[in-house]
Parts: structure tokens; C-alpha cells; sequence
């Protein structure tokens, strides 16, 4: 073999589901690959790679690995109506199998390992194998919640999905480690709607199952999630635990980590927090995803107005040129007393790390639950489908961070768990997140259980490289 090609370092090709928080979470992981060495290819859905390009800096930022980071394009062929929400996913899927398996073709002799997001893997794990190529996984959502869903057929074996009836709070007794805790009501949403027959059911359910057939890079730390690892491991060959992410990054990189953002950031909401009080701000955002009625906007502003607390609200979906005028009179901010700003999109580790900001009212998305842990806010969770819903039970009852609100948007119910987090109960709060905090970044330091574990994932991928060398 070429001695230039064994001296070059591993390549490692990663693959996201292309939605905004998949790519926000493997870009990082890319990030933490190239500091630490090794050579990235980013396969990315060609609409996502024009917003990237487009609307971020990380182009700009990844710059300064030159020669170990670079884009390519998947060319998906989906037309605009097969990228409507629900039928996306599976859309996405069938059309990526036949281009992935083209690029690992080519690719082959240079790739030493993939790693693919989980939704990937109804597909990833057989084409990998058939190449030749080591396959790993990185599950964009909370490693508890994965556990809940690879526990898909002991659930369905017990009678527990799908179950019958409206009610909701009955406890669900077959994930182990979670008994008398987890109602119908926190399972994810595809096992709440329960057609085993769905198409979107049957990809995510069988990428957990198959995550277990491979290793897996997990956005959480040890100290975090410790009964779900302990699961997980006595089922899988191999799990590094290196999360957070973004502080991982941040202790290596700061202050110059870009956001991986796909919507442009109104970056005046920081000039607005910087005149706000300690600690007296609301942050509100769902995510880049969710709809909400015109009902639920009104009883979601009525709520925040009528707590008298001050609020900063990500409202993505009208983000036009002419966004403010689409919102119904009852938004006027002149109405709130110079209390409220809304914005289309902002720069949410900024705005959490801000010190007027005292409580997150958050979709309880993955990504945003960790942020807001780093960063030591307290949330009120107002989840909206996956596994938002079993996270944000976490939150409320196991971490103690927070709230949860599910399967309620009412006006009195908001003002109340508004004035619960950032008044009555804010120094309980407060002392919940700040020691959550202080693990999470003890995890990420030298000879915490992250950094230790990134090692190991480094080491292995070399092992990796150098066994496709001999």
C-alpha cells in the first residue's frame, strides 16, 4: 500500500437525518473528531447543505481543519410534497438507501468507519456490511427514551402497546429500570398513536433494535443517565457516553464554536436580554419543527403576560419578512407592557447562557435539554411528539430540573407554572440545575467520564483504521 496513504490519518464518514437538530448534534460530533485528529466527511441531504452554506458560519469555522473536514452531497431526488411532515421520514429513507450504498461503494477504500444517525440504521447496518465497512451509530435523542423503544416487543408481548382506552396515567410496567414511573402519557408519540403498522413506527423501532447490534455514540454523560447506560450496555457491544457535545466542545474551542443553526439568528435578542433584570426573563422556544393553533399561541402568550414575567419567544414558523404582522392583534408586544419579545430564530446557547434569563419553556427536545442543563436553567416542558414526551418527564421526576406541562396548554396552568419556576420554587430549582450543571462539566474535563470516554472512542477508531491497513 501507499506509505502516504497509511501515514493519513482515519476517516470517518458521518451521516445525518436531515431535520435541523440531527445535524445540529452530528456536526458537533464531527467538530470533536476533527480537534482531535481525525478526517471527516459530512454526507449531508443537498437542501440541508445549502442552509448550512447559506444561513451559518460553519463553513467559515470548519476552515480551520483543512484537509480533515469536508462536505458532500447526498442527491435525495425528493420532490417538495414528499417533504411534508409526517411523511418525511420514510420518504427520505427509501430514497437515501440506494445513494448511500453508491457512496460507500466509492468511498470504500478510504473510509475507516461510518457513523450514521440511529434513523438511519433500518438501512445503514446491511449496506456497511455488504461493503465492508465498521458501522457505528449516534442516537439524536435521549439514550432513556432509546432504551424505552428497544424495549418496543417486550411492550407489545405484555399487552402494553398499543394499549386501549383514553386514559393516560396508567404506569407502564415493561422498561425495566423505569418501573412506576413512566405513564402512557410520556411514551414516545408513535407509541402513544399505536399503529404498529406506520411506516414512520417501523423505521425508528427497528433502528432501536439494530443500534444494538452496533456501537453507539451517545449525546449524554455517565452521571446523567446512569441507570439507562447500565440497560443498554447489558445489550450492546460497545457505548461511549461523551456528551455534552456542545461543552465538550466549548472547553476545547471557546469562545468560538459556531451554532449549526439552519435558520439565521435575530441576534437583537441579546441586546434586548442585556437591558433585562437578573434572572427575570422567560425563554420560550419549541424547536424548529412544531405547529401550533392559533388557540394554543393565544392561551401560550395569555399565560405569559397574565405571570408578569418577561419573555423571550422563538417563533420560527412565521419567519418572513413580514412575520409580525401574521400574528393575531392579541400579539401585539406594545400589549405586554415592553415585556415581551418575540423573534423568529435566535441564538439559543447565547440566550440560555445570559444572565437575565431565569426559566425555559422548552419542547423538551434533546438538544435543548442539555443546553439548558449546561447552562443551569430551569425548564417548564411543554413536549410535542417523540421523545420529547419521556424527556420531559425526566426533567420533572427524575431530575428535579423543572415542570412538565404535556397534553395541556391553558392559559391559568402556564401563568401558574411560569410564576412556580421563577418565584415560588426558584431557589429549589435553582440548586437542582446548578449541581446538574457542575456534573455536566466535571464530565467533560480531564479524567471526567466523557473525556475519558471520547478517548476511548478515538482509540478504537484508530484500532479500527490501523486493522484495514494490515
Amino acid at each position: 500500500m501507499n506509505s502516504k496513504v497509511e501515514n493519513l490519518p482515519p476517516h470517518v464518514l458521518l451521516f445525518p437525518f436531515p431535520a435541523h437538530s440531527h445535524v445540529h448534534s452530528l456536526l458537533k460530533l464531527a467538530e470533536l473528531l476533527c480537534h482531535r485528529g481525525l478526517r471527516v466527511t459530512f454526507l449531508v441531504a443537498d437542501q440541508t447543505h445549502s442552509r448550512l452554506v447559506n444561513d451559518t458560519a460553519v463553513r467559515s469555522h470548519f476552515d480551520r481543519y483543512s484537509g480533515r473536514f469536508r462536505f458532500q452531497n447526498l442527491h435525495d431526488g425528493l420532490l417538495p410534497k414528499d417533504r411534508t411532515v409526517p411523511e418525511f421520514p420514510s420518504s427520505f429513507l427509501e430514497a437515501a438507501k440506494p445513494r448511500f450504498e453508491d457512496v460507500l461503494v466509492a468511498g470504500k477504500s478510504s473510509i475507516t468507519c461510518i457513523i450514521v444517525d440511529v434513523m438511519m440504521l433500518s438501512f445503514a447496518v446491511d449496506v456497511a456490511g455488504q461493503v465492508g465497512v465498521p458501522i457505528m451509530c449516534h442516537p439524536n435523542s435521549c439514550p432513556s427514551d432509546l432504551w424505552a423503544v428497544r424495549c418496543v416487543p417486550k411492550l407489545i408481548e405484555a399487552g402494553e402497546i398499543p394499549f386501549q382506552g383514553g386514559d393516560l396515567d396508567v404506569l407502564v410496567e415493561n422498561i425495566p429500570g423505569f418501573e412506576g414511573l413512566i405513564r402512557r402519557r410520556d411514551l414516545s408519540s408513535f407509541l402513544r398513536a399505536g399503529d404498529l403498522s406506520d411506516k414512520n413506527f417501523q423505521y425508528i423501532a427497528n433502528g432501536a433494535c439494530q443500534a444494538h447490534r452496533v456501537r453507539m455514540i451517545l449525546n449524554t454523560f455517565e452521571e446523567l443517565e446512569g441507570p439507562a447506560l447500565a440497560q443498554i450496555r447489558s445489550r450492546c457491544p460497545g457505548i461511549y457516553a461523551v456528551g455534552p457535545f456542545h461543552e465538550h466542545l466549548k472547553t476545547k474551542l471557546a469562545p468560538t464554536i459556531p451554532s449549526n443553526n439552519l435558520k439565521k439568528e435575530d441576534m437583537s435578542c441579546i441586546a434586548w436580554l442585556d437591558e433585562q433584570p437578573l434572572r427575570s426573563v422567560i425563554y420560550v422556544s419549541f424547536g424548529s419543527i412544531a405547529v401550533m393553533s392559533n388557540d394554543q399561541l393565544l392561551e401560550l402568550w395569555h399565560g405569559l403576560k397574565n405571570s408578569g414575567k418577561s419573555f423571550l419567544w422563538v417563533l420560527p414558523n412565521v419567519a418572513d419578512k413580514e412575520w409580525k404582522n401574521q400574528l393575531p392583534p392579541e400579539f401585539l408586544i406594545e400589549d405586554a407592557s415592553g415585556k415581551g419579545n418575540i423573534v423568529a430564530w435566535a441564538p439559543q446557547e447565547e440566550v440560555l447562557a445570559h444572565k437575565a434569563v431565569g426559566g425555559f419553556l422548552t419542547h423538551s427536545g434533546w438538544n435543548s435539554t442539555l443546553e439548558s442543563m449546561v447552562a443551569g436553567v430551569p425548564m417548564i416542558c411543554w413536549p410535542f411528539f417523540g421523545d420529547q414526551l419521556f424527556i420531559s418527564r425526566l426533567v420533572a421526576e427524575v431530575w428535579k430540573l423543572g415542570l412538565d406541562m404535556k397534553d395541556t396548554c391553558d392559559r391559568v396552568v402556564i401563568e401558574n407554572v411560569v410564576k412556580e419556576v421563577m418565584e415560588t420554587r426558584r431557589e429549589e430549582f435553582m440548586q437542582a440545575v446548578d449541581q446538574m450543571a457542575q456534573l455536566a462539566k466535571n464530565a467533560v474535563c480531564k479524567g471526567g467520564s466523557s473525556y475519558s470516554n471520547l478517548d476511548r472512542l478515538i482509540e478504537d477508531i484508530r484500532s479500527l483504521d490501523n486493522d484495514s491497513k494490515e
